[in-house]
């Protein structure tokens, strides 16, 4: 499902992998959130959400840590509420970023999504999946942009999907994961 749907309040992106084999680095992925104000749409961000940092507001939160993608079901839990953020901030761009992009996978190479089995996300509102699919479609990407969400003139929030692959750093990556495509 990649449709548009309106008035959203309350979502939750999550995220799962399948741990490393063992004996190699372990997977570590991370949900990395842009929010963008009325007046830069596609410049720098008002806010950075990922691990190690938090939204001011409190409107969006990370729930679900995981540095190798051990355990069941997904990983990693972002919540937003979107009904809470303030009048101005009109653009929330979600995506994912393998951390450890300078490590070796023993092929001289850095890790990409085709290395990391398992892979996959989910949007949801409350019980109903808004979205849900895997980065089969970017596999030679180090970070990936993955739902995009827009308040209208009305306040009230619409999503797409938007997954697009990247190869880049983490800083990078949270730098231009916003910028016009």
């Amino acid at each position: 499902m990649t449709g548009v749907r309106k008035g959203l309040a309350k979502v939750e992106f999550a995220l799962r992998w399948d741990p490393s084999p063992a004996g190699t680095p372990a997977n570590d992925l991370d949900i990395v959130a842009a929010v963008y104000g009325a007046g830069d749409l596609h410049g720098a961000p008002a806010q950075l959400v990922h691990f190690g940092s938090r939204s001011p507001d409190g409107t969006i939160t990370l729930n679900r840590d995981s540095h190798t993608g051990q355990g069941f079901g997904f990983d990693e839990v972002m919540i937003f509420e979107l009904d809470r953020m303030r009048s101005e901030l009109c653009r929330v761009v979600v995506g994912v970023v393998i951390q450890g992009v300078g490590a070796d996978t023993g092929a001289g190479r850095a890790k990409t999504f085709a290395d990391i089995a398992g892979t996959g996300f989910r949007i949801r509102e409350g019980h109903t999946d808004l979205a849900q699919s895997d980065f089969a479609s970017v596999p030679s990407a180090t970070a990936a942009t993955v739902a995009e969400f827009t308040r209208d003139a009305s306040g009230a929030w619409s999503f797409e999907v938007r997954l697009r692959g990247f190869d880049t750093d983490p800083e990078e990556f949270a730098r231009v994961m916003g910028g016009v495509r």
